[in-house]
């Protein structure tokens, strides 16, 4: 985050640069001019060059905002709502996405989420290791990682939790997957599978679910991490002869790039690899030739039963 502090009225007061606030909210600096210009808001004040200012509460308005329309709000009612009308559509929102899904065991994942809230580093380690050790790995990924994934996300989209406190959660989590896979037997069958994401993608938490669930089946797991370049990604594949390529895309990912990315990877590819495409950001997307869009992490699971019936 850059910030600048200078005296304004004789107090100190942060105030961010539109960079800054492009970077931390996600909206585009021309989209904070345009609504600058439209709506009135934001309302930035100006340093000695001319240059903008936004205040803090300005910004956490903005935050709330961009939250509101990725749920499907336009831009033009939210500018006309008070903050205390934004933050009821938020609170309703969390409501609704609070229910209760087949099977979840909400009230023990309330308590790992609470574990996130009061920062207690220690104790949700250990109630993930204990989670892991009376579930088994894939139960654990199916019942508490991915249901406790999107509960975070949706806290943190709702400003139920800081960023600093989701990345807490998640480096835990990655920590308790890490020790599991590297604990699986190292025998491995067809098919050999290259995980990664590409450029801009840095989440990885997905990858390390799927890669967990298809190393218990199995599978040649190779990981890459995240944010590949594109003729890595070619290189790696062919370098390690992979029968599949599986990349995992989160809800944050720039949903206009991702046909014409997934087209030109395809085509740089050697065609006997096969694509795969997963999570939040690629729901509802209708993939092109040779790529296959998972819908979950059962669905994952289907797809590598599937590939080993036409391999066999």
């Amino acid at each position: 985050m850059v910030c600048l502090v200078f005296v304004l009225d004789n107090m100190n007061i942060s105030h961010f640069t539109i960079t800054a606030v492009e970077r931390d909210t996600g909206l585009s600096k021309d989209v904070l001019r345009m609504w600058e210009r439209r709506y009135g808001f934001p309302a930035p004040e100006r340093d000695a060059n001319g240059e903008r200012l936004y205040p803090p509460a300005q910004v956490e308005r903005l935050h709330l905002i961009k939250r509101l329309m990725d749920q499907g709000h336009r831009p033009g009612k939210l500018m006309a709502a008070s903050d205390a009308e934004l933050s009821g559509l938020a609170s309703q929102r969390m409501a609704q996405a609070r229910t209760a899904r087949p099977g979840e065991d909400t009230g023990a994942l309330e308590n790992l989420l609470g574990l996130v809230r009061v920062h207690d580093v220690t104790g949700l380690l250990q109630a993930l290791q204990q989670r892991l050790i009376r579930e088994g790995l894939h139960q654990f990924v199916l019942d508490t990682i991915a249901p406790m994934t999107r509960m975070v996300g949706e806290a943190w989209e709702h400003g139920q939790l800081e960023v600093f406190e989701e990345h807490l959660f998640t480096e835990q989590t990655k920590r308790v997957l890490r020790q599991a896979i590297v604990g699986l037997p190292g025998t491995s069958r067809s098919p050999r599978i290259l995980l990664t994401s590409v450029p801009e993608e840095q989440h990885v938490l997905g990858l390390l679910m799927v890669e967990a669930l298809f190393a218990l089946e199995g599978a040649e797991c190779i990981a890459l991490g995240t944010q590949m370049p594109l003729l890595e990604i070619q290189r790696a594949a062919e370098a390690h002869q992979a029968d599949i390529v599986a990349l995992s895309f989160s809800a944050a990912f720039p949903r206009r790039q991702l046909g014409g990315l997934l087209q030109q990877l395809r085509e740089l590819m050697p065609a006997a690899t096969e694509l795969w495409v997963g999570g939040g950001g690629v729901a509802g997307h209708t993939p092109g030739e040779g790529v296959e869009v998972l819908g979950g992490l059962r669905e994952s699971l289907a797809a590598l039963a599937a590939w080993r019936e036409r391999h066999s």
